[in-house]
């Protein structure tokens, strides 16, 4: 319920500091009930959406991994230099040093 307004001009009080240092023992125990509750909601919550970043993340990671892997296999230059090496040692005679 929300208070009224006993001045003209003044807002009311929604969420007033509480000094936790005056509050009783059973009110300290209820804040800490009711916090843990609230925490324990809101922790499945950010367990799912985690996992769903994690795995995102890991994605996107053995996505660029797997293509990286893919367009260096289908370089062909090293191949082509290394028959162009076989050809020119095939040509020149042999000797002591080669």
């Amino acid at each position: 319920m929300v208070e009224q307004r006993s001045e003209a001009g003044s807002d009311p009080k929604y969420a007033e500091k509480i000094d936790q240092t005056k509050l009783t023992r059973e009110q300290q125990e209820f804040i800490r009930r009711k916090e843990m509750s609230q925490w324990l909601k809101n922790s499945g919550k950010l367990r799912t959406r985690n996992g769903i970043t994690a795995l995102a993340i890991g994605g996107i990671v053995l996505g660029i991994y797997g293509y990286t892997f893919y367009s260096v296999s289908q370089e062909k230059f090293l191949d082509e230099l290394e028959n162009e090496a076989k050809e020119a040692r095939a040509r020149y005679p042999k000797t002591s040093a080669n």
